[in-house]
């Protein structure tokens, strides 16, 4: 197998299960990708490092493994093989890297995606010690949106601001009459600059902060920072957290899916489906803030385990209530089967076919609705979840109804994990509490959020500070695919695609 000879030259990482790291050459960076693309893997993320030495760094899975590859670079403004033709994901990966870092792959498409001219031309955010003293170029960058030629052919552009609380985001429709030929988004509006603040704070610190990458993902993202911080460490968590982490994890999985099967039937011009979820979700928020002491858990998964020592009484409720919003869930689904107006509006918007799907990358809830059945609860699973045993939601139909049909199922999946966990969830400790790691170290955090695999890689330096800390989101594969998806489509259906696939805006704002 082709793959064997890359994990031969392998060494185990700690943190996420499967773990490798192997360090590469400049020839053998496309050569790896190139066999793993052949053997069917996948692109996890791809960052660099801008601290000596210069590093690019790709995490490819191929089940059972999962590979982080290191390539170091000659300095700051070095180029490398780019990976995009064969993980198209890639591409913005590496325009991100170049904006941070300033490393470029050898890419045809080299224009910025996070700077957007808001910070002075030849500043590296992760790469220089201080901001020049230039400011930036006054007035908004010209960015060369590709441009559709035709007769009759237009341009809709749309954002980056939007009406209510939407985070900014641009789309660039080009369409005939209603039907659209192609839409271009460009994300990164806010310039959060959240992987330079990783760099002012002790590694013990940085848990808070990951959790507020995507907030509607802390539960996913402190839990990846923690696993990653925990292997740095070299310690392991009482059985216990480990449980009453997946508690929180499924509890975020069911408050996203019962906000967003709200929302889609909206978007469909089905109000009674809003009010319905609404409601549920907000007895489902006050439930989990009465179990585990917030309604949004952004502190409840620390170093060493969980904030708070949970009691089985309190479990126990949560998992009544749990099963009273299954039976409601289930009555809803239902109405959503059954309603001829709702029917029309999913079915057949916003397809994307299981082999797009897999050419382009896309992954989590969106990719299970179009064929890609990957879940690491299942594949490569974290404890506790390899004594649960979840169940893995899929389609093959790729549309707006696949994915609420999937949403549908993996709702009543995590209702019935926290069911399982409060009659199972082990006695004992629910954290531990060792000394800080003060040496230099790495460590990778892989867990499945309520969109997909949530990843964290964290470099320590001596003293305990943080050297380097990447988070990543699913939402950077999953953008380009919600462009393809609506092509065909008319302008109007686009806020109904859009949500089903709910992608994270802040996840990209690094």
């Amino acid at each position: 197998m082709p793959l064997r000879r890359w994990l031969e030259q392998s060494t185990q990482l700690p943190g996420a299960p499967g773990l490798r790291y192997l360090k590469v050459t400049f020839d053998s960076w496309h050569e790896c990708a190139q066999d793993f693309a052949a053997r069917g893997g996948r692109l996890v993320a791809l960052w660099a490092e801008a601290t000596q030495p210069v590093t690019v760094y790709a995490m490819l899975i191929a089940e059972p493994t999962v590979l982080l590859v290191a390539l170091e670079l000659r300095g700051p403004h070095s180029t490398y093989a780019s990976l995009a033709e064969l993980f198209p994901a890639a591409g913005r990966m590496q325009r991100a890297a170049a904006d941070l870092c300033g490393v470029r792959a050898r890419d045809f498409d080299q224009r910025p995606w996070l700077r957007h001219a808001a910070w002075p031309e030849g500043y590296l955010p992760l790469g220089s010690p201080e901001v020049p003293a230039s400011p930036p170029a006054a007035g908004p960058d010209q960015y060369a949106f590709v441009r559709v030629a035709g007769e009759g052919v237009h341009e809709i552009p749309v954002g980056p601001v939007h009406a209510g609380i939407i985070e900014p985001g641009h789309f660039r429709f080009s369409v005939v009459g209603e039907k659209v030929l192609k839409l271009e988004a460009r994300l990164g509006y806010v310039h959060k600059g959240i992987e330079q603040r990783f760099t002012g704070l002790r590694a013990d610190e940085g848990h808070r902060l990951a959790a507020r990458v995507s907030g509607d993902s802390a539960v996913a993202y402190s839990w990846a920072y923690c696993q990653a911080y925990e292997a740095i460490a070299g310690e392991t968590i009482p059985a216990r957290a480990a449980w009453l982490r997946a508690l929180a994890l499924e509890c975020e999985r069911v408050a996203n899916h019962l906000g967003d099967l709200g929302a889609l039937g909206n978007d469909a011009g089905f109000a009674f489906g809003l009010a319905q979820f609404s409601r549920l979700k907000e007895q489902w928020l006050r439930a989990t803030a009465a179990a585990l002491g917030q309604r949004y858990l952004l502190d409840y998964v620390v170093p060493g385990g969980v904030a708070d020592s949970t009691a089985n009484e309190a479990i126990a409720t949560l998992a009544t209530c749990a099963a009273d919003v299954g039976d409601e869930a289930g009555n809803l689904r239902a109405i959503y089967d059954e309603h001829a107006g709702v029917r029309d509006r999913f079915a057949g918007a916003g397809t994307v076919t299981a082999e797009l799907a897999a050419r382009l990358g896309l992954c989590g809830l969106a990719g299970r609705a179009s064929g890609q059945a990957h879940d690491l609860r299942v594949d490569l699973p974290s404890s506790p979840y390899d004594e649960l045993t979840p169940r893995m939601a899929s389609s093959e139909d790729g549309d707006v109804m696949a994915r609420v049909v999937v949403r549908f199922d993996e709702l009543q999946e995590s209702l019935r994990l926290i069911g399982a966990i409060a009659h199972r969830i082990p006695a004992g400790a629910s954290r531990s509490v060792f000394p800080a790691p003060t040496a230099v170290g790495m460590g990778i955090g892989l867990i499945e959020g309520w969109r997909g695999p949530v990843m964290i890689a964290l470099a320590t330096s001596a003293g305990g500070a943080i050297r380097r800390c990447h988070p990543h989101d699913p939402s950077w594969q999953n953008w380009p695919v919600l462009e393809h998806a609506i092509i065909g489509n008319i302008v109007p259906d686009f806020p109904l695609i859009n949500k089903s696939f709910n992608l994270s805006y802040s996840g990209h704002d690094l």
